[in-house]
């Protein structure tokens, strides 16, 4: 079996019911940051976009998840349902595949090591 990442980048205040939901799907775990960051509306509201504005970093949480890839279709929906609100800000999801996984205190590897 083979082994992806997915990669959510969303305004702090979706993470909440996002990591409900995902819970509930049955997703093992994940790794949640606080970064600053913006996409190309460089930080500003719907209303206030200008191409000549300066970038605004806006604090987000970055949410890594490794699953086994044939989870990944599934578990997009379920992000993109939690998120989705229609307005600049709803996030980004990126998928890589992963080579390999590795528990270190058992030596698991691969699918096992999740």
């Amino acid at each position: 079996m083979s082994i992806s990442k997915i990669e959510v980048i969303t305004d702090m205040s979706r993470f909440s019911s996002l990591k409900a939901a995902l819970s509930k799907a049955g997703v093992g775990g994940m790794t949640v940051l606080q970064v600053l960051g913006c996409g190309v509306e460089k930080g500003t509201r719907e209303y206030e976009v200008d191409n000549a504005c300066e970038m605004e970093l806006l604090p987000k949480e970055q949410i890594n998840l490794i699953v086994e890839t044939e989870q990944v279709p599934e578990i997009l929906e379920i992000i993109k349902q939690e998120l989705y609100t229609g307005h600049i800000g709803d996030g980004k999801i990126f998928v890589y595949r992963i080579d390999n996984a590795i528990r270190v205190r058992t030596g698991d590897e691969g699918v096992s090591a999740l």
